[in-house]
């Protein structure tokens, strides 16, 4: 990237005294109209000085200016923990975050390119024969009124019964019980007796009665009022009885009932699946009548946006489009279908650049990783036209296997080039050599950190040796090659023949037990199908002994397993899609299944890295354990800050309370009672080894390694979180504030504690997401050290040092979406390089080419 961008020496963002989170006294001056990267290793501050502090300060000016009253609906932040900053533009901030989950969120609402396309279709769509007028916009959107389908209300899924699913044993009659989905006991023989006073025979086995009565007692709608007089009981008297059908009872007790006992109850009488109406795309059947290009917006919709751009680029190049060519029943020629199909394409490439053509404008965000869409809503940005502002990017390469973060790079130059500053955050070193300055924070995590080491052009951070960057950055410094190995041979093989999910078709995979196997491949080629998905679901039903269990719900191997999920994914129209194999063989190897990916470790503060691997239960233990506690007769339970009786009751346990001014923002602030401890005083009085608990909870793991020495559950915890990479993490950092990464290292260390035993499969989904290259190192070596005592590590992974160092290689490609799903290598890394098909083979090849040997060592 160009240097020149920098045409005054004052053209600086100038931050002086910045104290936020581990930051001590940082002073930096960081250039304008640049890209400027961040880097350190996880923990070090580069996060709170890009974020914490300038992002942070930019967006509180903003706010200052915006009406008192309007600032009340604005969620706010802290104020950053700085002295002064000049020169500070106003900021964007796309960080690594999902956005809150709704099935109507789409790739297409958040581009806002579904907006372009159901305005392409209200004025340029072919509408059939009969139609008086053109559709409004809005009649093409299933989150509208006017053109969400009338039986799913949008969502493309109906929940629908069946006579099968209500009458499970048709040799039974109704007084037998025949219609399992009726409630039971004294409604049972409420609804028997009413229909009986109907006419119906209650006795005759269900499939002997007419086909037409069968199917009025199930689906009708009626609700006939017939006077029953009770037959057994001579002193009742008689009383008037409404008949429900079983249907109408069953989609009765799910939409009103309070009871979530009954709710279950009914719920195994329910098949959910797309819905017939609409057939999944939520869409009134007026607006799947109308098409462009031959297609209606449901299937443009469902096509990856490559083969969309490819649809609508012959009508841009249409020169003689006229309004005279408009028909009453088609505007595909017009100058309205070439200027908005023209915009359309012009977005889509944007998106196709950033490696993200494989999704689908229907595809559903709550389906998305954090790095897709945090490149979503950079594309969006590039396309907004702002000038002047500083974007603040968390790590936009996360997710992107390397050939894919290329393009990456040249989005970033397009949106310095506008006049826009672009400060990132990153730990890819291709995308740190492309920026104009470097910002190199450290040297260590926590308390070891919080320094900047070097701020000015990339190559300066050669001669400073105290970075913990520069050995990576510089591949022929010493410390920055991956150091080579011998390879393990396999145990045995695992195989899958005909492997179905998603884009993989009939795919035929091998993977070597007892190695370390690494699945690559660029964005969406099918990767977290295959070992996610397939791999993934085969192994579990197989430990279960359950060949034909319902696939449809997430179960667990083991229920103490760490972030052990099921194999279904969620596809567009909110189905699940069902992995397939046609063959599999060497299941017999495997004793175990232990899956850890990066979903949340708890989705409340209340949630911390203590209390989800168990050490604080003996932090607790250690606390009942002192004479005080004995003394006042404190049990563990006393010093659980989610309990009455030792938390503090103004807060509940919280540690903050919200604090609401009038005409002025509400906000966050310490509990007034325990100043942020969480703990009520008389708790906080009983101490070991001079702290009490809120002092520990507030420890650093690097800190609370050496306190909490003396505790062997304590401690060997602590160990296993330090050898993943998290000693820079608080013990009581709540789930909420924690990355994808961070959350799935926390679950190996989880795991990696537990005794040592064999025959383990071990599925890990991108597992070095977030980490600096240094990190990276110790986290491979806990890997190594899982596999050599006898289990088998499959990881899905994009970082190139994580392949090299693994012994067999499965390379999915050739693209992604329908594009790939194909196995196009698979081999050790130094065989891998040389398949000419494989899209990882150059970028592999260049990190085996710095490979140091122990032997020339």
């Amino acid at each position: 990237m160009s240097g020149d961008r920098r045409t005054t020496p004052d053209a600086f963002v100038r931050v002086r005294g910045a104290n936020e989170n581990n930051l001590r006294n940082v002073d930096v001056d960081v250039p304008r109209d640049a890209i400027v990267a961040f880097t350190g290793v996880s923990g070090s501050g580069k996060s709170s000085l890009a974020f914490g502090t300038i992002f942070t300060e930019a967006q509180r000016r903003y706010l200052e200016s915006v009406a008192p009253y309007a600032r009340r609906l604005i969620q706010q932040g802290h104020n950053p923990h700085v002295e002064s900053i000049t020169g500070l533009p106003p900021a964007v901030a796309l960080q690594q975050r999902r956005g809150a989950p709704s099935s109507r969120s789409s790739v297409g609402t958040v581009t806002t390119l579904s907006n372009s396309l159901r305005m392409l279709f209200s004025r340029a769509g072919t509408f059939p024969d009969g139609f008086t007028d053109r559709l409004d916009s809005d009649a093409f959107s299933p989150n509208t009124a006017a053109g969400a389908c009338p039986e799913c209300h949008g969502i493309g899924v109906a929940h629908t019964v069946t006579e099968e699913t209500l009458v499970p044993d048709p040799s039974l009659s109704i007084r037998d019980g025949a219609i399992a989905a009726w409630p039971g006991a004294w409604q049972a023989k409420n609804l028997r007796d009413i229909t009986i006073a109907l006419g119906y025979d209650v006795d005759r086995p269900w499939r002997d009665l007419d086909p037409a009565d069968r199917e009025w007692i199930l689906f009708t709608d009626e609700q006939p009022i017939v006077e029953i007089a009770p037959q057994r009981d001579r002193v009742a008297k008689p009383y008037k009885g409404m008949f429900w059908s079983a249907k109408k009872y069953v989609f009765h007790t799910l939409a009103d009932s309070n009871s979530a006992k009954m709710r279950e109850g009914v719920l195994r009488f329910v098949r959910t699946g797309i819905c017939p109406l609409c057939g999944g795309s939520g869409l009134r059947r007026e607006a799947l009548a109308v098409t462009f290009a031959g297609r209606t917006i449901a299937e443009l919709n469902a096509l990856p946006m490559s083969e969309l751009a490819d649809i609508l680029r012959p009508t841009t190049e249409l020169t003689d489009a006229a309004p005279a060519l408009t028909t009453s029943s088609s505007g595909e020629r017009t100058d309205v279908a070439v200027a908005i199909t023209t915009d359309l394409v012009a977005r889509i490439e944007v998106l196709i650049d950033l490696g993200l053509g494989y999704l689908g404008l229907g595809r559903v965000t709550t389906t998305l990783s954090p790095g897709e869409m945090q490149r979503l809503r950079l594309a969006t940005q590039l396309r907004s036209g702002l000038f002047g502002v500083v974007y603040v990017l968390d790590e936009p390469s996360a997710g992107l296997h390397p050939a894919d973060a290329e393009p990456l790079l040249d989005v970033l130059e397009q949106l310095a080039a506008s006049g826009n500053s672009v400060f990132v955050v990153e730990h890819n070193m291709d995308v740190v050599r492309g920026a104009d300055w470097i910002v190199d924070v450290g040297p260590g995590a926590g308390e070891g950190g919080g320094e900047v080491l070097y701020s000015g052009a990339v190559d300066g951070l050669a001669e400073v040796t105290a970075s913990v960057t520069r050995p990576f950055l510089f591949p022929g410094t010493e410390g920055g090659a991956v150091e080579s190995r011998f390879l393990r041979s396999p145990t045995d093989w695992l195989t899958l023949e005909g492997a179905s999910l998603h884009n993989l078709a009939n795919v035929d995979a091998a993977f070597p037990l007892g190695t370390f196997v690494a699945v690559t491949g660029v964005s969406g080629s099918g990767k977290s199908s295959l070992v996610g998905g397939v791999l993934h679901d085969v192994v579990r039903r197989h430990l279960r002994g359950d060949e034909t269990a319902d696939q449809s719900h997430d179960e667990t191997t083991d229920a103490t397993e760490p972030g052990e999920a099921g194999p279904v994914e969620a596809l567009p129209d909110g189905q699940a899609e069902v992995p397939a194999v046609r063959a599999v063989t060497g299941l017999d190897h495997i004793d175990r299944l232990v899956r850890v990916d990066q979903k949340p470790i708890g989705r409340t503060p209340r949630s911390n890295l203590a209390t989800y691997t168990g050490l604080f239960d003996a932090v607790r233990a250690v606390f009942a354990g002192t004479d005080l506690a004995h003394e006042r007769g404190y049990t563990a339970g006393r010093f659980s800050f989610n309990v009455a009786g030792g938390r503090c009751e103004t807060c509940l346990g919280e540690g903050y309370v919200s604090v609401e001014l009038l005409f002025l923002p509400g906000s966050y602030g310490k509990c007034p009672t325990c100043d942020g401890a969480r703990y009520n005083a008389e708790t906080l009085e009983v101490t070991y080894r001079g702290k009490n608990i809120a002092d520990v909870l507030a420890l650093t793991v690097d800190d609370a390694a050496g306190f909490l020495e003396p505790v062997p559950a304590a401690s060997r915890s602590l160990r296993t979180l330090r050898d993943v990479g998290l000693g820079y993490l608080r013990l009581g950092q709540p789930a909420t504030e924690l990355s994808g990464g961070e959350a799935q290292r926390i679950k190996l260390a989880t795991e990696l504690q537990r005794a040592r035993r064999g025959h383990t499969l071990y599925l890990l989904d991108e597992p070095t997401t977030g980490l600096h290259p240094a990190d990276v190192r110790l986290l491979l070596a806990q890997l190594h050290t899982l596999v050599d005592a006898g289990n088998t590590v499959v990881a899905v992974e994009h970082d190139m040092d994580v392949v090299a160092s693994a012994d067999w290689v499965i390379d999915l490609g050739p693209s992604g979406g329908d594009a790939g799903g194909r196995i196009m290598a698979a081999a050790p890394p130094a065989e891998l390089v040389r398949h000419p098909s494989s899209r990882t083979a150059p970028y592999l090849a260049r990190v085996l080419s710095n490979v140091i040997s122990a032997a020339a060592e």
